[in-house]
């Protein structure tokens, strides 16, 4: 396929546009203050977009779409999920956490706990949580680089890397803050304008159907590399395949079934509940909806708000913001399994929304400049959530870490940008294969077992000591990290076990709330003296307060 020459003018843009804001936003960061919360003073409607622009993710942008073309409708539950999190935390989480005062969540720990330990274990798991969702959207743009350019997956991960740590670097949330309001619009505009156009072309090809009832069918005469090992089922029989074969096919010939893939076929793929099991289903419904409130580049987001009030607007904002954005990736799934139906042959369905303008508008100019844009979106996905995981790392490893809440400098904050950098640009560079929205989906279950039983109970709960707090985090949040440890680096594991571990959250959700309320009942001596002032603090509006 001839490389699209809107391509590298496209990136480029987008890159320097967002450098260029970047360095706009640095005339306003000059303490450690602008560095970590923006002095506390951004509006909600640039916080909304800025909050929009840094969760819609590459699993948002690339991944959804992707799980939808192989799977069907059952996985309309991420795009559910990631959006109806935002009412979870704002009916529980945002007014109070912007009043607690902190900066980082150890340090709403630390604020509401008095526990140092606490603290580091808090600290722990921001790390943890950031570095494994950093890593899907570096490993978004190698794909992205790989895909449209035939150039080297290595290269896409750390253009990426090196822009978005010199932005955090440079200007911190102050900069960044305007940087991720502005790719928010262009990952919309990135999306909505082609589909409108792939929508047009459909519907003018006379393709009612979303898949036909045999099964989908090659559109053109098409050319697939195995990129795997794999056994695929034709009418002339089952085939072993091997990586690097090349496979024809003329238009109209069926997709073979691939054993690698597991997709759905024929009207199969427009039931749910065909392939799923209701344990994951409810699992991953639990995992989206309330891992949100505990994910550490969101949350520290609210501390920017000049208060509570402003936190819960900006989250109502952020909610249509968001489902507005969770339409369009539906419909490029969609589109997929018509006019792209190769890549469930290939195994590269993360990449359905970046081929489709061309497949379906061809290799002309139209097709070309809109599969620009698509790409252009692409690398605005990237580079936002980068940004604002990159940032809450490295607040947590600037204060925490090294100690600045006890005094440091704007240096020391770079230093720990580059730091917090370094080990999930490495990580990328090893884990090309992996599914996007799957350890997404994952880094979910981790956020949702662990910060969020400690937010919730923390802010409505005055009996919740530092003891239990900590054995809940460990026991919830310790269990889905071992889950995930155990999905991405170890074996297959089958029936209920594997089902069990690739989706924790329905057992280590329930397992963390248990803990932490058990071990604080065991431990009521330990509530804080000062738990009245403190959730006073918490709870009582700005304006009532002495």
């Amino acid at each position: 396929m001839p490389v699209n020459p809107y391509l590298l003018p496209s990136l480029i843009v987008v890159v320097l546009v967002t450098v260029g804001i970047g360095a706009y936003g640095l005339r306003f960061a000059r303490t450690t203050s602008d560095f970590l919360v923006a002095s506390r003073a951004i509006s909600p409607a640039w916080n909304a977009a800025a909050i929009s622009g840094e969760y819609l993710s590459a699993a948002s942008f690339l991944g959804i779409a992707g799980l939808i073309l192989r799977y069907g409708v059952d996985v309309l539950w991420y795009p559910v999920g990631f959006a109806a999190g935002y009412l979870a935390l704002l009916l529980f989480v945002a007014a109070p956490l912007r009043r607690s005062g902190a900066f980082t969540l150890p340090d709403f720990c630390q604020v509401r706990l008095r526990s140092p330990f606490l603290r580091r274990l808090a600290t722990v798991f921001v790390v943890f949580i950031g570095c494994l969702y950093l890593v899907p959207q570096l490993q978004g743009a190698g794909l992205t680089f790989g895909t449209l350019t035939g150039g080297s997956y290595a290269w896409g991960a750390l253009l990426v890397a090196l822009v978005v740590t010199a932005n955090v670097a440079l200007g911190g949330m102050r900069a960044i803050t305007f940087v991720q309001a502005f790719q928010y619009w262009l990952k919309l505009t990135a999306l909505a304008v082609p589909v409108i156009f792939l929508v047009l072309q459909w519907q003018a090809d006379g393709r009612p159907a979303v898949t036909p009832p045999t099964g989908p069918t090659f559109p053109a005469a098409t050319t697939v590399q195995i990129r795997q090992d794999a056994t695929i089922s034709t009418a002339a029989g089952t085939v072993s395949v091997h990586r690097g074969d090349r496979l024809s096919f003329a238009a109209g010939d069926p997709v073979p079934v691939v054993s690698t893939t597991e997709d759905r076929r024929g009207a199969d793929w427009l039931r749910p509940g065909g392939d799923g099991s209701l344990f994951a289903t409810y699992s991953l419904i639990l995992a989206t909806f309330l891992g949100t409130m505990g994910l550490p580049h969101v949350l520290v987001r609210f501390y920017t708000n000049p208060d509570g009030t402003s936190a819960r607007r900006t989250t109502l904002v952020v909610l249509g913001l968001v489902g507005l954005f969770y339409l369009l990736p539906t419909l490029y799934g969609v589109l997929g399994r018509i006019y792209t139906p190769q890549l469930l042959m290939t195994g590269r369905t993360d990449a359905v929304v970046l081929l489709l303008p061309e497949a379906i508008l061809g290799g002309g100019h139209l097709g070309q400049l809109l599969g620009a844009l698509v790409t252009a979106g692409a690398l605005a996905a990237f580079l936002s959530t980068s940004s604002g995981l990159l940032t809450s790392v490295a607040g947590v490893v600037f204060t925490d870490m090294m100690g600045a809440d006890r005094g440091g400098s704007v240096r020391d904050f770079r230093i720990a940008t580059v730091l917090a950098a370094v080990l999930p640009t490495t990580l990328a560079l090893f884990v090309s294969d992996m599914d996007i929205s799957q350890v997404v989906g994952l880094a979910f279950a981790v956020a949702a077992s662990s910060f969020c039983p400690l937010l919730v109970l923390g802010i409505w709960w005055r009996r919740l000591t530092d003891v239990g707090a900590a054995a809940g985090v460990l026991a919830g949040g310790g269990a889905a990290m071992a889950a995930v440890l155990v999905t991405v680096l170890g074996p297959d594991l089958p029936g209920w076990t594997g089902q069990a571990i690739e989706q924790p959250a329905a057992w280590t959700v329930p397992l963390a709330f248990a803990v932490m309320i058990a071990g604080s009942l065991c431990t009521g001596r330990r509530v804080p003296r000062d738990i009245g002032a403190t959730m006073m603090r918490l709870h009582a509006p700005e304006s009532l307060r002495l």
